[in-house]
């Protein structure tokens, strides 16, 4: 499982995230007025709002739900809340490096859970920057299989000024520059629908392969930081065999 791929990065824990789908809706529920609130309400007219809607329709979020989030993100709408976007990044268990992404009301509150969240796990909070220049800033849009065949997505992206395109039997990956991320993703609507996944990302540089007794913390420790109402992305730069991911998750 390698921490760069955000995909993988949530496989193992599929099931613990079945259980706590409610929160899970939360966190999308969040973004979505957060979208709303930094744009316009139709999604049409607003990219990052569309995004956090195929994100929710991708996690079989409730369309009453969806459209509540969006609601509470219009002028009038109940939600008085001024979330802000914050970054956290330190170092967990075996010496990797992780970025933390949250959308929160109340930054000291945050801040407090994300540093007990580290030292309880054996890591430690550093300051902002602190690793994010081991990781590259890249958009990373991800379609299913079904979606079309490897050469198709590889032209169209390709055209549209992507960097790289990553396809195997499960779906397409493709990567861009920050700048070049909104043609990219709205050629590829365009051409093939909406995305299963459509956003900017942290991507390591290089990866780190945590022992055995360090990625069992890791794994607690990212779980425990996704447990966390505010924090919306864990971004990592850890490499877990398969092999051991499956002991670790027996």
């Amino acid at each position: 499982m390698a921490g760069h791929s955000q995909f993988k990065n949530i496989m193992h824990r599929k099931g613990a995230q079945d259980a706590k789908r409610s929160k899970i809706f939360n966190k999308l529920a969040r973004e979505i007025t957060v979208a709303a609130k930094s744009g316009l309400p139709d999604p049409a007219a607003n990219p990052r709002l569309r995004a956090a809607i195929l994100a929710a329709r991708v996690q079989n979020m409730p369309r009453d739900r969806i459209d509540r989030a969006i609601k509470q993100g219009t002028p009038g709408g109940g939600d008085d809340a001024n979330y802000e976007e914050v970054r956290y990044e330190g170092y967990g268990p075996g010496g990797v490096a992780l970025i933390v992404e949250a959308l929160t009301d109340n930054r000291n509150r945050t801040a407090a859970e994300v540093r007990s969240s580290f030292t309880k796990y054996g890591g430690s909070l550093g300051e902002t920057n602190s690793v994010s220049f081991m990781f590259n800033r890249v958009g990373a849009i991800y379609y299913p299989a079904s979606a079309a065949d490897a050469d198709t997505v590889f032209e169209v992206a390709l055209e549209a000024g992507a960097d790289n395109v990553e396809s195997d039997e499960n779906g397409h990956e493709v990567t861009s520059t920050v700048e070049n991320f909104g043609a990219v993703r709205d050629a590829l609507e365009a051409k093939f629908g909406g995305a299963e996944s459509a956003r900017l990302t942290w991507r390591p540089l290089n990866t780190v392969a945590p022992s055995e007794d360090a990625a069992a913390s890791l794994l607690k420790l990212l779980d425990v930081l996704e447990d966390n109402d505010d924090v919306q992305v864990v971004e990592g730069n850890f490499d877990i065999s398969d092999e051991l991911m499956q002991k670790l998750t027996a």
